[in-house]
């Protein structure tokens, strides 16, 4: 072989040796593009997936209650969702003719594919949305709404994350009747339904504990009557007073108590701390008032979340935005603990109950179990405005 072939034979060598290199970077840079492009579809095909919460508000100014939910799906993101799955709030307002709730609870269930209802709800309202539940098996979280007929009903899928009105009753009585000694006792509440449910459950529980009943007087906002009930309350040498009601009618009628010389010790429910809105109560109107208590604003946990929702958003929150949180927690909680295929946690819907009726957590208000109906367990707390500030009082055992 010349000098000339051997020289070609090592140039064509070193070139195929070269497209050989080539070649092998190309399928190297083609792997890794098809790899890339597998991962981006695979992406892609899981950006729409969330396990969908449902929230029920009374209209789309009550704010407090969404806030709260927020805060704390925001908080069960960080922590990674469920298997890598984020959850979603989806929120619908029940503002409207009657039977807004009934549509917008089908709404949740049929269209949003939700996992489970949380209502920040006025008692019918609520039972809107518990039928809607009962029907479709998907649990129900009550985060307002205190009639006790809700419980009644024996819906294992049914919960209360807040004191209902009979043990808020208990609480009350054992404060006014037992504890400070007081045996003439008058209710003032309006003819709002949720009012006028509360105040006669307080009665009944009175009457089962042996109580001398309360008077009861219904005030009016459009007529004003509160001369003729100053005149009944004085005539029959009441010794205290409770009010059962919205804010709106509690920092009406305590001011016209004070124009009016009326220096009976007052006490109140859950109902008069909070309408939902998105501003910071007014505790100088409720200045010496004895009510029931939420319990966020006396535990660590509940004094970091009041500071982390007025940073963001700007307003302390109340009573309604506690519960709303910590019953976003409790859902949340469930369905990791129930830990439901991936793929199918809607059809895991029985294992998400069965857990969700052993719940057992530490939340801003304290500890949340459910008894046999679905009702929260456990004492109720008070307190008293002091200085514009809630004190926690303590409970008689």
């Amino acid at each position: 072989m010349s000098w000339k072939n051997e020289l070609q034979r090592s140039r064509d060598a070193k070139k195929r040796e070269k497209v050989k290199k080539e070649w092998k970077k190309i399928m190297i840079q083609l792997r890794s593009f098809f790899l890339v492009s597998l991962l981006m579809v695979f992406v892609a095909s899981k950006q729409g997936e969330t396990i969908k919460i449902g929230l029920l508000i009374p209209d789309k100014e009550a704010l407090a209650a969404k806030h709260g939910a927020e805060l704390a799906i925001r908080k069960a993101n960080e922590k990674g969702g469920y298997s890598g799955i984020p959850f979603q709030l989806i929120v619908r307002s029940t503002e409207g003719p009657w039977g807004t709730g009934s549509m917008e609870s089908v709404s949740l269930v049929f269209d949003d594919k939700v996992v489970a209802i949380m209502g920040s709800l006025d008692g019918r309202n609520a039972h809107l949305a518990e039928q809607v539940a009962t029907k479709t098996k998907l649990i129900f979280l009550s985060a307002w709404a205190t009639d006790m007929t809700l419980s009644k009903a024996f819906v294992p899928w049914y919960f209360r994350c807040l004191p209902n009105d009979r043990q808020q009753a208990i609480s009350l009585i054992q404060e006014v009747y037992f504890k400070n000694k007081i045996k003439n006792v008058a209710i003032i509440g309006t003819d709002n339904n949720d009012s006028q449910i509360a105040m006669n459950t307080f009665i009944k529980i009175a009457k089962s504990m042996n109580v001398k009943p309360p008077e009861q007087f219904l005030y009016n906002v459009s007529d004003r009557n509160y001369q003729e009930i100053f005149t009944e309350i004085e005539k029959n040498s009441i010794e205290a007073i409770l009010l059962f009601g919205k804010p709106a009618f509690a920092s009406e009628i305590i001011p016209l108590f004070r124009q009016c010389n009326i220096k009976q010790p007052v006490f109140g429910s859950l109902s008069i701390l909070d309408d939902q809105k998105a501003s910071s109560s007014d505790w100088s109107i409720l200045e010496d008032v004895i009510m029931t208590s939420s319990g966020q604003w006396f535990t660590g946990k509940g004094i970091a979340f009041q500071k982390e929702f007025q940073k963001e958003y700007g307003y302390q929150p109340g009573p309604a935005a506690a519960y709303a949180y910590d019953g976003i927690n409790v859902i949340v909680e469930a369905i990791r603990s129930a830990k439901p295929h991936r793929n199918s946690i809607l059809d895991d819907r029985d294992k998400i109950i069965d857990v969700f009726s052993k719940t057992n957590y530490s939340g801003i208000t304290g500890g949340i179990q459910f008894d046999e109906n679905g009702n929260r367990t456990g004492k109720v707390g008070l307190m008293k405005i002091k200085e514009g500030k809630p004190v926690q009082l303590k409970i008689k055992n």
